[in-house]
């Protein structure tokens, strides 16, 4: 009898040892699902959307590090390997480059692509949005420079950069298309993780919500402007022209990089003399000397027009920028 009861006491000891296992292993199961989603976004107003969206169950990294020129990204061979351990990344097919190269090579399993939501203009159409060639400049002294400029890539530094200028990428300055965009990336967030897709689904309606809020705000404010041309660094603001009703006059293209010639800062003299003028707009990563001389030459004043390409002040996201980008047009074009 005491052999038996000896046994079973064996038998049972064995099989809590058993179930403790399984209970551990279930248990640590249970722990790497709730795991947060490692997304990357290729740039701030991208990364904005994903942390925004995602809350506590991811974690954003931008490929685009603050305070950086995006249309000139170079990723080093360890980011471009750090793509293929994402769970996600987000990125505008044919912005930058280097991060089109890098999906292509190192893609995960979750790629978002956010162009179909952001309805992309073509460069060309309209004064908004002008074609590349006629922000650019042609004179003998820029002839050096122009000969090795191609829109599909040119070398600075020894490192050779691609652009795909042929649409406007500026989509986030509308909010309105930053509201279509964060709908797409809660829905494919939520296919990626279906166990939060509901929690991805309602932040993005929220978002969504609030921006489709603050376009309407933009509108509103900028309704009543005196003046409707407004001239800034880089021809970044034509989605947020097209929504206004205004009309942007940039001293450089599309890309922040290409130089106006003396025959394109004498246009721009002129028109802003017919339009009543009073601002030119500069921007924290484009070095405002020429948009400063301009101002000097012209009797005006300067101010700053943050076209969000990167997070320069940690105190400020994407929203808190639009809010201070509408108070500062709003000032300089004399809206009542």
């Amino acid at each position: 009898m005491s052999k038996r009861i000896l046994a079973a006491a064996c038998a049972a000891a064995t099989a809590l040892a058993l179930s403790a296992c399984t209970s551990t292993a279930s248990s640590s199961g249970s722990s790497s699902k709730d795991e947060t989603l490692t997304v990357m976004a290729s740039f701030y107003p991208l990364k904005y959307l994903a942390e925004k969206i995602g809350g506590d169950h991811v974690t954003v990294t931008s490929l685009t590090p603050d305070g950086a020129e995006p249309h000139d990204l170079e990723l080093s061979p360890k980011m471009v390997d750090s793509l293929s351990s994402a769970d996600a990344v987000v990125y505008l097919a044919g912005f930058q480059g280097a991060v089109d190269e890098a999906i292509e090579q190192q893609a995960p399993k979750t790629v978002i692509d956010v162009s179909p939501a952001a309805e992309l203009v073509e460069a060309g159409t309209d004064a908004n949005h002008p074609a590349e060639e006629e922000e650019e400049g042609t004179d003998e002294a820029q002839s050096g420079e122009a000969e090795g400029h191609d829109h599909e890539g040119h070398d600075h530094e020894g490192h050779e950069h691609h652009h795909d200028m042929s649409a406007d990428p500026h989509f986030w300055l509308d909010p309105v298309r930053m509201a279509k965009a964060a709908t797409l990336v809660g829905d494919k967030l939520a296919e990626a993780d279906s166990a939060h897709a509901d929690t991805y689904k309602a932040n993005a309606k929220a978002l969504s919500e609030e921006l489709t809020t603050l376009g309407d705000t933009l509108v509103s404010r900028t309704s009543t402007c005196k003046v409707k041309t407004f001239v800034t660094a880089h021809t970044a603001f034509g989605y947020l022209a097209d929504r206004t009703g205004l009309t942007q006059v940039g001293i450089s293209g599309l890309d922040p990089e290409s130089s106006p010639s003396p025959a394109r800062l004498a246009e721009i003299a002129q028109i802003a003399k017919d339009q009543g003028v009073t601002t030119i707009f500069t921007e924290a990563l484009i070095d405002p000397k020429v948009a400063q001389t301009l101002a000097d030459d012209l009797g005006i004043t300067t101010a700053v027009l943050d076209p969000i390409e990167s997070q320069t002040d940690a105190s400020k996201d994407y929203a808190a920028t639009m809010n201070s980008n509408i108070d500062a047009l709003t000032k300089a074009l004399d809206c009542q």
